[in-house]
């Protein structure tokens, strides 16, 4: 839309141009001067320009804003150049190749600044955060850049008090709130501070601003002359003492009352120390004081007041002997007045009143900002800056040395993240999650592909890429900066070896089944000693990694367990014997089992004379129908009737096979397994581990859960004495929430 200068907004610009170039003074040389004016009628003619969201004329706000950057802030030249030109450059009224070369580094460097900050801007990123604001200082190339978005802000803040644009003035009041309001505060601009807060407060909570407000009014007559009464004897004790002084009155501002009501949980009312009294002691002229003189003078007031007035102990803040690390110096004392009201007073000379007021100590570090090392120290030196009002161009020469250790970068929602320097892709995304960063690929920043080994630069937009197939690498670890992403990816590699191992032993045992083969621990730990290897769980990753080939550790297993079970062969193969009238074979295998004879194998612990083991395949347990069979060497094995091996031993050694039942009681502890799978839900774990641990005579020997697509399956070792514990609790925990399996194994 067409701009349009209203005779109004013409006559204010004009005013505003000549009040600038009164307030510059001699550091604006006649092209300067012409340069503003002619910056003026140009935009004035031109029709590219348009009104903001809320219809101000851009042109007459970047005059309002460069008053108050040279009111407030002390800018001179440069940045009012700069203020204005920044709108031509955006608006495309002027080349920014030009501005250098025509206006000087200075002033180049500055719009750039300003620059870099609206493509922050246009990544919609959380302002609320400590590391935004952080990010805009190290954006800033040069200070005064930061000085020129407070003004802008401020300017913008006094100007849509009435707009109908009410999801914009909420937004930027928000941002006055939690972004500039701070960034006034560490640089000591308290005044304009104190004026955002407050506009921020009227704005986006209208009925607390404009109740405080009302009361403060209401209240400021007795207000005043509770202060007159309260003041008085003061006076009078002080003069008689011959101590020079003049008093003054502070009252609190409407946000930090509405800030104090909020933590306090208190009406108006309840908010005793509404303003302070202070007390500034002076030479009259007798020269500069020293310190010993002028704590002397400080504490003798005190020592007046407080006898006068019952004093708070806990309200005490001596920074007369321990000044704070900014060099703020006062004494502070709250005291009980007239009508049982008490009032804060603070006690300095104008030395100390000088250096508070200008905005180097006032309050830093003493409300809302905590040290952040680094950024305190840089911020100080500002600070130390702004205080000299002689010296004001010194402002001019500060470039922007900050964080250099630290990268903040932010992610396609426009949350932002800090990282050390040398941080890379491969750190983001570890950061987002771990199974994001063990599936990443690279990524995508600022619309352009780069791997997981890009390191990180302030401003960047990450996107991480990912894939399915995609799994850790040994040498990540050495990619990584964060030890956050180096613990992630060793974990990963852990369970990725883990993972690994069970697949390698399943197939063994998958392998050996199919060749006939009984599976045996004892054989397997034998096998693996015989091979060198001290570990299974090193036995098992060597065969996941083929560094043992599956052929030969299958040959070697069957040489072995034949050798164990003293079983003749040829070259891995079982020697079956020969057929025999004895033998014969199931024509249905899988049928119950039935004996011909009466002979029972009783199972007991003291049973003599029989050697006898429980089988590791199915893990019988008391109470569980059983079988034995009589091994090659004289032993017997005991296994479950539905045994997964049953069928072939009666299919193939039937003439072995012998009745066996347990004798009395069970009173032992018997090893068994439980399969669970159920929904992956927060709690589920420790609730089925929870009622286990709960059983008598139960006891929970491993647990192994692996959660995948929102569902988890898992493994859990238990002993127990019989089956029908063992069903009691199978049966408990299928009543657990979320729970949808549980199996004997």
């Amino acid at each position: 839309m067409e701009l349009i200068f209203t005779e109004n907004e013409i006559n204010e610009a004009q005013q505003l141009l000549k009040q600038l170039v009164e307030l510059l003074g001699t550091s604006l040389s006649k092209d300067d001067e012409l340069t503003m004016q002619d910056y003026l009628q140009k935009s004035i003619s031109n029709q590219k320009l348009q009104r903001d969201v809320f219809g101000l004329n851009p042109v007459v706000q970047s005059f309002r804003t460069a008053i108050i950057a040279v009111e407030e802030e002390g800018l001179k030249r440069d940045g009012v150049l700069a203020i204005l030109l920044y709108t031509c450059v955006t608006n495309g009224l002027e080349e920014s190749l030009h501005i250098r070369e025509k206006y000087g580094d200075s002033v180049a460097t500055i719009i750039h600044g300003l620059s870099r900050i609206q493509e922050l801007y246009k990544k919609n990123p959380v302002i609320e955060s400590e590391n935004f604001r952080n990010l805009l200082l190290s954006f800033a190339e040069d200070m005064r850049v930061i000085l020129i978005m407070i003004a802008d802000r401020v300017s913008l803040m006094r100007q849509i008090r009435d707009t109908e644009q009410l999801e914009a003035k909420q937004q930027v009041s928000e941002e006055a709130s939690y972004l500039y309001a701070p960034l006034a505060h560490k640089l000591g601009l308290y005044k304009l501070k104190s004026e955002l807060e407050d506009l921020s407060l009227k704005y986006l909570e209208h009925d607390a601003y404009y109740m405080i407000k009302e009361k403060l009014n209401a209240t400021k007559k007795s207000r005043d002359a509770y202060i007159d009464k309260f003041i008085k004897p003061i006076d009078e004790k002080l003069r008689d003492a011959g101590i020079h002084f003049h008093m003054k009155g502070r009252t609190k501002s409407i946000h930090s009352i509405w800030q104090k009501m909020k933590k306090q949980k208190c009406g108006f009312e309840g908010i005793y120390d509404l303003f302070a009294i202070r007390i500034i002691i002076s030479n009259n002229g007798t020269g500069q004081m020293t310190r010993t003189q002028e704590h002397a003078l400080c504490w003798q007031a005190f020592a007046i007041i407080t006898n006068m007035y019952q004093g708070n102990p806990k309200r005490l803040r001596d920074w007369l002997t321990v000044p704070k690390s900014n060099g703020y110096e006062s004494l502070h004392i709250t005291v009980l007045g007239p009508e049982n009201k008490w009032v804060e007073v603070q006690i300095r000379t104008e030395r100390m009143d000088e250096v508070a007021e200008r905005g180097l100590a006032a309050h830093w570090r003493y409300k809302g900002v905590k040290s952040e090392g680094g950024i305190d120290d840089w911020l100080n030196s500002i600070r130390a800056a702004l205080e000299n009002n002689d010296d004001r161009q010194v402002m001019d020469e500060f470039k922007m040395d900050l964080y250099e250790d630290e990268v903040f970068v932010f992610t396609p929602k426009g949350d932002l993240l800090k990282f050390p320097k040398g941080a890379t892709v491969l750190d983001f995304a570890y950061h987002i999650h771990s199974r994001v960063g063990n599936q990443c690929t690279g990524a995508r920043i600022n619309n352009k592909i780069v791997t997981i080994r890009y390191q990180l630069q302030s401003g960047d937009q990450v996107e991480v890429l990912t894939s399915n197939t995609q799994t850790p690498k040994q040498d990540w670890q050495n990619i990584v900066k964060t030890s956050r992403a180096k613990s992630k990816i060793r974990l990963a590699l852990k369970d990725i070896q883990v993972k690994q191992g069970v697949l390698a032993k399943e197939m063994l045992e998958r392998r050996l089944k199919n060749r006939k083969i009984e599976v045996e621990e004892s054989v397997l730990n034998h096998l693996i000693k015989k091979l060198g290897i001290k570990e299974t769980r090193e036995f098992y990753r060597q065969l996941a990694e083929e560094t043992l080939d599956m052929n030969t550790v299958i040959e070697r297993y069957i040489e072995v367990y034949e050798h164990d079970n003293n079983l003749s062969s040829g070259k891995g193969n079982t020697n079956i014997p020969a057929q025999s009238a004895e033998e014969f074979v199931y024509e249905n295998p899988n049928e119950e089992i039935t004996y011909g004879n009466d002979d029972v194998i009783v199972i007991d612990q003291n049973l003599k004379g029989v050697d006898f083991q429980l089988a590791k395949c199915c893990h019988p347990i008391y109470g569980d129908s059983v079988f034995g069979f009589v091994t090659v060497n004289g032993g017997i094995k005991i296994h479950r009737t539905d045994c997964p091996n049953a069928p072939e031993l009666r299919k193939r050694f039937g003439y072995r096979i012998v009745r066996a039942k347990w004798s009395g009681k069970g009173n032992s502890q018997y090893s068994i397994a439980l399969r669970i799978i159920g929904n992956d839900d927060i709690g589920i774990v420790n609730n089925v581990t929870s009622i286990i641990s709960k059983e008598e005579k139960i006891m929970m020997r491993s647990i192994n859960i692996e959660s995948h697509d929102g569902l988890f399956s898992g493994n859990l070792v238990i002993y127990v004495e019989d089956t029908s514990k063992l069903e009691a609790l199978i049966k408990k925990l299928r009543t657990v929430k979320g729970v949808k399996q549980v199996s004997r194994i």
